[in-house]
């Protein structure tokens, strides 16, 4: 877990930021420059089996370690005493859903930036029963993960960088990919339990990994007292990285603002 504090004298807040899968933290520095500069903190870290962290990379048992994750991350946050926002990106966002339904936190607003609720990619039949099988005998096989930089952003600065990064991971094994399935499902299942707390979800409109009409289905499900969607015409998947991200972030910095603030 890392903690970058904003220069300005009077912050505005704290941001937990959750990354998404196959990435980590450190492809967030221009986000986290970008919160620090408008006054905000930022706590981040990296989820379990991705990035620094220790544990078999791609491999998880279960779901719920990335929720404790992120729970330890709002623990550590609140210690600010200011007001708190979340951020989760693609499997990130699902991370923050799913906990978000298990516990509810004091937050004063949620960002979710093309949330995992469903994949583009879905292996055929024969595949899909093999991987329930091999879930029993075989958890932690590795798969390639079907994720590459060049169906995430069209940012090709991004791209070269990550194309160098050893960080990147490019297999997953069966348990993960079954965990990840099982979460996408109760987020949807578990719909009523999700914190009445504001909400705005921007979606990638050419988003080419996960699903946007199952993000759409959930939104439209989701019964709270103040939520917004922005589709963002012809970006891919990761919108804080693609060519137009300082528009992008404008609308997710006016929407902290207007929320995360103390006199709020």
């Amino acid at each position: 877990m890392w903690k970058w504090e904003s220069e300005v004298e009077q912050p505005k807040g704290v941001i937990v930021i959750v990354h998404g899968a196959a990435e980590h933290h450190g492809r967030y520095k221009w986000l986290v420059e970008m919160w620090k500069l408008s006054g905000y903190h930022v706590v981040m870290g990296d989820l379990p089996g991705q990035g620094t962290t220790t544990r078999r990379r791609g491999h998880i048992q279960s779901f719920d370690e990335y929720i404790m994750e992120i729970n330890a991350w709002i623990k550590e946050a609140k210690i600010y005493g200011l007001p708190l926002c979340l951020l989760g990106h693609s499997m990130g966002g699902l991370v923050l859903i799913r906990a978000l339904q298990e516990k509810h936190q004091e937050v004063k607003a949620i960002l979710l930036s093309s949330p995992c609720l469903g994949t583009v990619y879905k292996p055929n039949k024969v595949i899909e029963l093999a991987s329930k099988g091999l879930n029993i005998f075989a958890p932690s096989l590795k798969v390639d993960s079907k994720l590459n930089v060049e169906i995430a952003t069209r940012n090709k600065e991004v791209q070269e960088i990550d194309q160098n990064d050893s960080l990147y991971v490019t297999k997953v094994s069966i348990r993960w990919y079954r965990e990840l399935k099982k979460a996408m499902e109760e987020a949807q299942k578990q719909i009523k339990k999700f914190q009445d707390v504001p909400l705005l979800l921007m979606q990638g409109g050419e988003d080419k990994i996960v699903d946007k009409s199952l993000v759409k289905e959930w939104f439209n499900k989701v019964d709270i007292m103040e939520k917004s969607y922005k589709e963002w015409k012809g970006l891919y998947h990761e919108i804080f990285n693609e060519p137009e991200r300082e528009e992008v972030f404008e609308t997710a910095k006016r929407f902290f603002d207007a929320h995360c603030t103390k006199s709020n």
